[in-house]
């Protein structure tokens, strides 16, 4: 196992065919990095289990859950000094004591329900980084038919839908595929650019005359008018039927 590891300490980074040398780190997104601090942090988990707090850790991720700020403050000034004696530093700017709905892990967050139980939930911050990634998959600017785009945006969807799979929010999936389909119908529209082409096409799918016809008038305004009545045109099970997943289960 040791002998392992050194292989992968020593490894270089392959950087557009050529090997770079490292001096030091783990290779990053690879397996050896949870595994070394699975192993050092070892000590941190017996030591919190000892004291019988409720906490989670994902490598160097941790969350610990206690009842009151004051606590909250006096067990990270102990993690301070338990990270010290491993020689390693708490990440200042990364780490806080806050409420556990205001606080994320691995991308989940928690939310108050009503009769005040806790809830997963997907965290603000993951939501708006998928929102980036659907962005640039779905640029209008790329050049790619609808279907072609349908193909990357529908295994990343499928992805994150597994990953997040444990999050307690249909309304924000249901929202999130909304805002989706939304974006799928405007990228359409600005494919077909001019407005005869958008009523003629319209009209071919079955959307009404005085309809197709607001929708071509507008002209440039794509994301205005991929909320008029386009679901008619552009139904929901076009997308299904393109691979681009429903994210509410």
């Amino acid at each position: 196992m040791l002998r392992l590891i050194r292989r992968y300490l020593n490894a270089g980074i392959l950087a557009n065919g050529v090997v770079i040398e490292r001096d030091e780190g783990t290779p990053q997104g690879g397996p050896l990095s949870p595994l070394l601090a699975n192993v050092l942090l070892d000590e941190i988990d017996k030591e919190l289990e000892r004291r019988g707090h409720a906490f989670v850790r994902y490598a160097d991720d941790l969350n610990v859950y206690v009842q009151t700020q004051r606590s909250g403050e006096r067990v990270m000034a102990s993690l301070r000094k338990l990270f010290g004696k491993l020689k390693l530093r708490v990440n200042e700017t990364k780490s806080k004591v806050a409420r556990a709905t205001a606080s994320k892990f691995l991308g989940f967050s928690f939310w108050r329900a009503k009769g005040r139980i806790i809830r997963r939930r997907v965290a603000p911050q993951a939501i708006e980084r998928m929102k980036e990634r659907v962005r640039e998959l779905t640029r209008r600017s790329a050049g790619r038919s609808l279907p072609q785009m349908c193909k990357p945006l529908g295994r990343y969807l499928t992805g994150w839908k597994a990953y997040f799979r444990l999050a307690q929010t249909p309304g924000v999936f249901d929202d999130l595929d909304g805002w989706v389909r939304h974006r799928l119908r405007a990228v359409q529209l600005k494919h077909w650019k001019r407005g005869k082409v958008i009523y003629r096409e319209l009209i071919a799918r079955g959307m009404t005359d005085p309809a197709a016809r607001k929708v071509a008038g507008n002209g440039r305004r794509w994301w205005h008018n991929s909320a008029m009545a386009l679901h008619i045109a552009l139904p929901n099970r076009l997308f299904d039927q393109l691979g681009v997943p429903r994210l509410v289960r």
